[in-house]
């Protein structure tokens, strides 16, 4: 939304925001106007009630589109840069005799309220950084986070994280506390509820640059004695696909659970964990998992490497609660440097 707000967006952000999922034109980058979009909606996406029918509590003509691109779920989210505050959109404003002072400093930002998220009826306009928005994009509205900036945010009811890039401003209803973008609001899993409890925590340049550390060194080759899930032997060579999730205790042995039941405590021991990162390598991620052992060990009741998706995923946990979880997050980023995040499983 442009620092100028017009009317049609504020009173879209003011409305009861029982949104649903949107679905019409992608974005025309040669011209940076809509353009028809030609895909059929997957059959992942909820069955909605159509913009401008009346239903579905959307303001106006707001809602879904016509046709959802397919392929959105495995839209990666915003990849963060450190990024000079703009110089648009960060000046003190006032809308419905409320003032609003954007955030300057390099301090640590979280909050958890409900969220909810904008789609067709304000896609393909400027927003307050002069960008246009695009709905199927991994963006969001916030009154006072920085322009540009990024924030992860985390759907409390289900831990489903994103990160997305920070690029206008809204909402202004006072139960509001973020307004995402289709996509973002669809892979945490509340496109079609409107809204959702959702904690927003900023990533600082110290964040963004661990996980810009974390992408170069999954992208770095490296040699490792000791694979993830076997000693390094002639079945180390074995393809990705075939490789099992092992459980190692604190003391850092592998457990001796045969694959079948180590698939089992990976994929279905519920609990909050502390996730550490995805490597695109397994050698990284038990570089990792190795120093946590060294020097955070006695913090983590278990760590966990877990293949997904071509990417190895390093847990510790489960915790009981997330307020456990979260105590051993701290205690872990005081004394390896780490900034983990809390997922529930």
């Amino acid at each position: 939304m442009q620092l100028s707000f017009s009317a049609s967006r504020i009173l879209g952000l003011l409305a009861i925001l029982t949104l649903a999922a949107c679905s019409s034109v992608p974005l025309d980058t040669s011209s940076g106007k809509p353009q028809t979009a030609t895909r059929s909606a997957s059959a992942t996406h909820p069955v909605l009630p159509a913009a401008g029918s009346g239903r579905g509590g959307y303001y106006k003509d707001d809602g879904p589109g016509d046709v959802t691109p397919d392929g959105l779920l495995d839209l990666p989210d915003a990849e963060p840069r450190i990024e000079s505050v703009s110089t648009r959109g960060n000046r003190p404003y006032v809308v419905f005799g409320k003032k609003y002072v954007p955030i300057t400093h390099e301090r640590p930002f979280k909050q958890t309220g409900r969220g909810s998220w904008y789609g067709k009826k304000f896609h393909g306009q400027k927003t307050s950084s002069g960008e246009i928005y695009d709905m199927y994009k991994m963006s969001a509205a916030h009154p006072t986070l920085p322009i540009p900036s990024y924030a992860r945010v985390t759907n409390v009811s289900n831990g489903k994280q994103v990160i997305v890039r920070v690029n206008d401003r809204g909402p202004f209803h006072s139960s509001r506390v973020i307004d995402l973008s289709y996509t973002a609001a669809l892979k945490l899993g509340y496109i079609g509820h409107g809204s959702a409890e959702l904690q927003v925590e900023r990533l600082l340049p110290a964040d963004i640059e661990q996980i810009l550390a974390s992408k170069a060194s999954a992208a770095t080759p490296a040699v490792a004695t000791e694979a993830v899930v076997m000693p390094m032997t002639e079945s180390a060579q074995l393809a990705p696909a075939t490789l099992q999730p092992v459980a190692f205790a604190s003391n850092g042995n592998a457990s001796a659970l045969s694959p079948p039941m180590a698939t089992q405590l990976a994929t279905t021991a519920s609990g909050f964990y502390v996730q550490f990162g995805a490597y695109s390598q397994a050698a990284n991620a038990e570089r990792v998992r190795t120093r946590l052992l060294q020097d955070a060990g006695s913090v983590l009741p278990q760590l966990t490497v877990e293949p997904s998706n071509n990417l190895y995923r390093l847990y510790g946990g489960p915790f009981a609660t997330r307020e456990e979880a979260a105590a051993a997050a701290a205690q872990v980023q005081g004394a390896v440097g780490f900034k983990p995040f809390i997922v529930q499983r």
